[in-house]
This record gives structure tokens, sequence and C-alpha cells, in this order.
């Protein structure tokens, strides 16, 4: 007998900036729509586990997208006639994120996004605040200097395999080999200069440290940062933290990719994370989440709404 996935894949037009973009993204539940980032360079593989998770589907619509040029999302149609190389900037990224978010119909989703993902959840604080119920900021802080270096894009040095070796010390040295490994894979198969174009984002674009404060704390924001991360370490994510109102601080024992690096141990992390926003919004909860008994989870809810900023060590 086979066996598949749940999973469904399809594809959606987003416009955006004035084109048009084919968007690949694959999903698999019912109730909050969860839509999930990738990090620079990659593809919504890296959220496999969360969209298969039986226990996150029943009360969440898991929505992973790939951005344009990343993955199954071809870039458009012109780009060959492009003077400049590729750079995500951070007026693209939120506009395409609310556009992709439309053109799917959702009614205020959440947004979990990690490491450049983690970052534009400042920027959709800051001016796309009504669109969205709460935001999951993984491995995120306000200023991630130093990525965007040459290296990442030159002829002379394998593309592939250097932006995937540049990543492999970010992961936690205990998190299972097979799905560090995996990560990698993912790294290796970007388009050519994508990785170091989306690092543009990630180390130029993107400076919020005199912009945290102006977060009206209206969304709840959700930090996790795992302790072996040097890209984005547990005191950037904590200075970041301190500044953003009605914001949660969760230090944990993993590395910059947790859901694919260790989706057992991830799971551990967001689980408290989901049922607390399912407690903020009991009503749009999954059937199946019904079934299962989620009368517990939103008296649990209600009971830990998160008033200020609190520090979590797992």
């Amino acid at each position: 007998m086979n066996t598949h996935d749940p999973i469904v894949g399809r594809y959606v037009y987003v416009q955006c900036e004035g084109k048009t973009y084919r968007t690949y993204y694959e999903e698999h539940g019912e109730g909050i729509p969860l839509v999930c980032l990738h990090t620079a360079g990659t593809d919504g593989r890296q959220y496999r586990h969360q969209l298969c998770d039986p226990d996150i589907a029943q009360n969440f619509r898991v929505i992973a997208f790939d951005l344009p040029w990343h993955g199954k999302s071809i870039p458009p149609s012109d780009f060959y006639l492009m003077e400049d190389e590729y750079k995500l900037t951070t007026r693209f990224y939120c506009e395409f994120i609310v556009a992709f978010c439309r053109a799917l119909d959702l009614t205020k989703p959440v947004v979990m996004g990690q490491s450049m993902g983690g970052n534009v959840c400042l920027a959709l604080a800051l001016k796309y605040e009504n669109e969205f119920s709460a935001l999951i900021a993984l491995e995120a802080c306000d200023y991630s200097p130093g990525w965007w270096i040459d290296p990442l894009h030159h002829p002379h040095i394998h593309g592939g395999e250097v932006v995937a070796t540049s990543v492999f010390g970010l992961m936690s040295p205990e998190s299972p080999d097979e799905y560090r490994w995996e990560t990698w894979w993912y790294y290796a198969q970007g388009g050519p200069g994508i990785f170091k174009g989306d690092l543009y984002f990630y180390s130029v674009d993107s400076d919020f440290r005199d912009q945290c404060q102006k977060i009206s704390g209206k969304l709840p924001i959700f930090f996790l940062t795992g302790e072996y991360d040097f890209a984005c370490t547990p005191e950037m994510t904590e200075r970041t933290a301190e500044k953003v109102r009605n914001s949660e601080c969760i230090i944990f024992g993993g590395g910059h990719f947790p859901t694919s690096e260790d989706p057992a141990k991830f799971k551990e992390v967001i689980t408290p994370v989901l049922k607390k926003i399912l407690g903020l919004d009991p009503e749009r909860r999954g059937q199946g989440g019904a079934r299962a008994g989620v009368t517990d989870l939103r008296s649990g809810g209600r009971s830990e709404r998160p008033a200020g900023r609190r520090v979590i060590d797992l």
C-alpha cells in the first residue's frame, strides 16, 4: 500500500508591484491560517514536518509558499532583462506577503517566519498590523549585519555548495544529522545569486533598531531563538524583544533552522505558542481540534494571554 504525505501543492497568481508572479504553495490542515515564511535562498520545504503534523493541522491551516525566484516559484517573465543583480527589498517582501494572503482570501492569518522570514515580521508589525492576528518570529532580531557578501555569488565559486556549507555551522550539533543534511540540501539547490540577494534584505535593507519602539503592541509577537544560532544570537533576539510591546521571547536549545533541522525539538517549543494563539482566537479553531478536546487549550490560552514581554528558557 502506498503512503502519501497529506500536503497538497498548488499555484496561485499573485499581483505585486505591477507584475504577476506564479507562486507555488503547499498546505494542510483546517482552522486559523498559519502562513510560513522560509529562510534566505531556500523554499517552503523547510516546513514539511509542520505541514504533516496532525496535532498542528487539527487547528491550523498551515500554508508554506515559495517566494518568487525560490523553489517552484519562477522569477518574473522578464527577469533576463534585469541589469542589476537580484535584491530582495523590505518593501517588496512585505507587499508580496500581504498580496499572497489576499490572493488566497485569508482572513487575519498568523505569520510564522524564520531568519529573514522572522526579521520581516517586524516590518509587518510596523506597516500591516491590521492584516494579521499574530506573528511568530523565529531566529529574528532588529539588525543582522555582515551577510551580504560577494563570495556567495561569484563565477569562480560553486554557488550551491558554498551557500549550503556557509550555513551548516548555524545548526545545532545536537540536531539529527539526517535533518541537518536535508537542510544543507535545500540550500544547495537555490538559484544563482538568490541567497545573496535575499541577504540584501537581511543585512542591508532591514535595520529596525530605531523602529521597534514604534510597534503598537496590538499584534501579539512571539520571538523564538535557538542558543546555537550565531547569526541571530539569543542576546540579539532578547534585545529586540525588549523594545517590542506585547511580545514574548523564548530561548531554546536549537539552531538557526528549527523547523527543518530538528522538527521534534521544534514541536516541543512551538506547541505552547500555538496553544496561546488558539486561546486568543478560539472561534477559528479547526473541527478536528474541537473533536480532540480543544476546551483545555481555550481555557489555558485565556489565562496565559501575554500582557508584556517575558523571557522563557527551555
